[in-house]
């Protein structure tokens, strides 16, 4: 199998030792995004739905560059800090995905990484 690392310029700049996403075969596995700006890698400021929009913008540069769309997505991972902030991320997802909606996971979490309150990660074929 070969694997391919998937980068962009316009990504923010990756926190640990892991790569935005990687190509496998046909499969795109992206790690999770929290709501950084790209130009500073910093966390933007807002609630929980403008992180979501956020990190739907990043998803979509780091598909594109793995040469994919969020049509092609089929299983995401949320993660969340506060999960009463379910229904806020719920009306941000449904806005970037069409039926059939892929599989997806939320799970409530103690913390994430920049003090973020979402995260999301997903596989695209």
């Amino acid at each position: 199998m070969t694997r391919q690392a998937i980068t962009s310029d316009k990504l923010p700049p990756v926190a640990g030792p892991f790569s935005p996403g990687m190509k496998a075969t046909s499969a795109i596995y992206l790690s999770g995004q929290v709501a950084q700006d790209p130009r500073t890698g910093k966390l933007i400021s807002g609630d929980v739905k403008a992180q979501a929009e956020q990190i739907f913008a990043n998803l979509k540069v780091a598909l594109e560059a793995g040469g994919r769309t969020l049509a092609d997505v089929v299983r995401v991972g949320v993660y969340l800090t506060d999960i009463s902030d379910f229904g806020a991320v719920n009306e941000i997802y449904a806005r970037h995905f069409s039926a059939p909606f892929p599989a997806r996971t939320c799970i409530g979490v103690a913390a994430l990484p920049l003090g973020a309150t979402v995260e999301m990660d997903l596989i695209a074929n």
